[in-house]
């Protein structure tokens, strides 16, 4: 490119507040000018037009691969023409996913839902960038500065000793540094099929425990494809509710929601933004925020949380090999003293290893068998102090060898349990250690499949 500015510096009239206009010409040299739902920031290099109908753009561009495309910034008023010339076209994976969910989300606000239908992600390369001269006004204000708010934010992640105090500060920092105060953080289950909410920010509701599909909304989108997604305004497409029933009806329990923890959110998010958490070249879960009202995640907060994540993610991994140690010998509490009142009863359904205190819903999958083996080694062992190595190897669990969610489950259960139960209590007695109290006797009622 020339001596221009940058496509990183300019990056704000890429939002799709303001449409772009762009110019294209036939074999024969014939221009047409027309508009476009958006351009989208691919690299510094690279951009994205929307590929939604065959039409004259669409037909010009495979006959002259050069266009140009005039931009407008949605604060100033600058103006920039971009020199493009046509690469490829993608019709699936990370960049065509990230532009799906945005054209959504422009369709649902523009009432062009049922019009608007991504076809394919067209790549140009820029040639050039033009500032034009014209009347210009300086920005309202200074954006935030997220460096800061990453930088505090990092120091306080660093000094967490334990996964629970991580995922909490993780949110807390959210909601004071960078004003995002409705957040949640998911981790992908052993099957690579769902995630499960082990922490939220700023809901009526925790949600804590309640899962989602991989591959549906924008949160299961943004864990298939390993790239952040983000939504300047309500998109029915990628709503929770829609994406969760859809999925249920598909795998046919949609008539067991008795077993489903209601998922958190916002009613009506107009800004949503979710970001993969990755280390070691691997999907750990997902990092989401949203906001009521439209355009309150950019760019930058997109580059920030995708940073954040990253630290989020490498600290989860350490966290869970530093809490993987076994009980020493003598360690052991004494046996728990006899518990008098009427029996808890405890019915746990091996089939999808859910578990109900009375009639009310606890948990189930995986924390729910390691609950049930807690419960029951309490009850035939007389036993309150466990370590995570021993359920890890403990036979009846059949956990993976390499399950590094172990310490998330048990973060899970205990918040479950915190928000359902006054009779259990688990809580952490040490490090890789936990401690199961009970107020009550419990009656463990295992019930078979129909």
């Amino acid at each position: 490119m020339s001596g221009g500015p940058s496509l990183d510096a300019i990056r704000p009239c890429l939002e799709g507040a303001v449409p772009a206009a762009i110019a294209t010409c036939d074999a024969a040299g014939t221009p047409n000018v027309t508009l476009v739902s958006q351009v989208h920031y691919v690299d510094p290099s690279h951009v994205a037009l929307s590929f939604q109908f065959f039409n004259k753009t669409r037909e010009n561009i495979l006959a002259n691969p050069q266009a140009t495309v005039f931009l407008l910034h949605p604060q100033t008023s600058a103006r920039y023409r971009l020199a493009l010339l046509y690469r490829r076209t993608e019709t699936e994976g990370p960049l065509f996913e990230s532009m799906k969910a945005k054209l959504a989300g422009i369709a649902s606000h523009t009432g062009m839902s049922g019009v608007f239908r991504l076809l394919g992600a067209d790549v140009y390369q820029v040639l050039d960038i033009e500032h034009v001269v014209g009347e210009e006004v300086p920005p309202a204000q200074e954006a935030p500065c997220h460096i800061a708010g990453l930088s505090r934010l990092s120091q306080r992640l660093a000094g967490c000793t334990e996964l629970a105090s991580l995922f909490e500060q993780c949110l807390d920092g959210l909601a004071g540094f960078f004003a995002m105060p409705q957040a949640m953080i998911l981790l992908l289950d052993p099957t690579g099929q769902k995630l499960y909410t082990v922490a939220s920010h700023g809901y009526a509701q925790s949600g804590v425990g309640s899962e989602f599909p991989v591959g549906r909304g924008i949160i299961g989108v943004a864990a298939q494809f390993r790239t952040p997604i983000r939504i300047a305004h309500m998109a029915s497409e990628y709503a929770y509710s829609r994406a969760i029933h859809e999925h249920l009806a598909e795998t046919g329990v949609g008539d067991r929601l008795e077993t489903e923890i209601a998922f958190p959110g916002l009613a009506e998010p107009h800004s949503q933004l979710s970001v993969p958490i990755l280390a070691a070249g691997r999907l750990l879960g997902v990092l989401h925020v949203e906001h009521a009202e439209p355009h309150r995640f950019g760019y930058d907060e997109e580059d920030c949380l995708m940073g954040l994540a990253s630290l989020l993610g490498a600290s989860i991994l350490a966290l869970q090999q530093a809490a993987d140690i076994p009980l020493e010998e003598g360690e052991g509490a004494p046996a728990p003293t006899p518990l008098l009142g009427v029996p808890l009863a405890v019915r746990y359904y091996p089939a999808n290893s859910s578990v109900f205190l009375g009639e009310d819903y606890l948990i189930k999958g995986v924390a729910g068998a390691i609950f049930w083996r807690l419960l029951s080694l309490h009850v035939e062992e007389q036993r309150s102090e466990f370590s995570n190595r021993e359920l890890r190897v403990d036979p009846a669990l059949k956990l993976p060898e390499l399950d590094d969610n172990l310490e998330a489950r048990l973060i899970l259960l205990q918040r479950r349990l915190a928000e359902r139960s006054r009779d259990i209590i688990l809580e952490k007695s040490g490090r890789g250690r936990l401690r199961l109290l009970l107020k009550r006797p419990v009656l463990l009622q295992e019930v078979a499949a129909r």
